[in-house]
């Protein structure tokens, strides 16, 4: 059985600076997710929160758990609520629209202002929910898996083992659409390596 405080230590040197400054590891023993994140409010600061079920977690091999790791404070470090693009400035002039609406009492121009507003916010939701995102984690946590002595091949291993290992941990029947698509990108990472190891022998 893992002791959570020193895995909670070896964890936390194992993130890039990045993933030190921005999250903390924290231990959840009656969740039923091996591990899990929520999902940052741009309102709220603070630490985003890594949460582990360590009854669970030790059942996985040190290596399937440092790349879970690794993805998951991947795809909480990306997600940055002001970084300028189209629909994070649709929201900010939406959200500036409706205040403007309200204060000279124009419902039907703060109404679509909030139409507005909701619809940008809906696209930056399901933009950093997306497979795209879970996949970008997995190659970013690959790439730092590799800083920490971990040749590629190995580390997407690691990862896709620890994929498919969770869904069973979990009582999952069968992997979610974008747990497949994790796992088609690492398998075909795992190909490339194979074949470069072959025409480097």
């Amino acid at each position: 059985m893992i002791e959570a405080d020193s895995e909670i230590r070896r964890l936390t040197e194992l993130m890039p600076a990045s993933g030190r400054m921005l999250t903390k590891i924290v231990s959840r023993p009656k969740q039923s997710r091996v591990i899990t994140s929520q999902f940052p409010q741009p309102w709220r600061r603070g630490d985003r929160l890594v949460e582990i079920n360590f009854d669970l977690w030790s059942a996985l091999s040190q290596g399937q758990r440092d790349l879970l790791l690794l993805s998951e404070v991947g795809r909480l470090v990306n997600i940055r609520w002001f970084k300028p693009d189209l629909y994070q400035g649709l929201t900010l002039a939406g959200s500036a629209g409706v205040l403007l609406q309200l204060w000279q009492k124009d419902l039907v121009g703060a109404a679509v202002a909030g139409g507005l507003t909701a619809l940008a916010a809906r696209q930056i939701w399901q933009s950093y929910h997306s497979q795209e995102r879970e996949i970008d984690a997995d190659n970013g946590a690959l790439k730092v898996a590799g800083r920490r002595g971990y040749e590629q091949g190995e580390a997407a291993r690691y990862l896709l083992s620890a994929i498919e290992a969770t869904a069973r941990l979990e009582n999952r029947s069968s992997l979610s659409f974008n747990d497949l698509m994790r796992c088609q990108n690492l398998r075909l990472i795992l190909q490339t390596s194979v074949d470069k190891d072959f025409i480097g022998a």
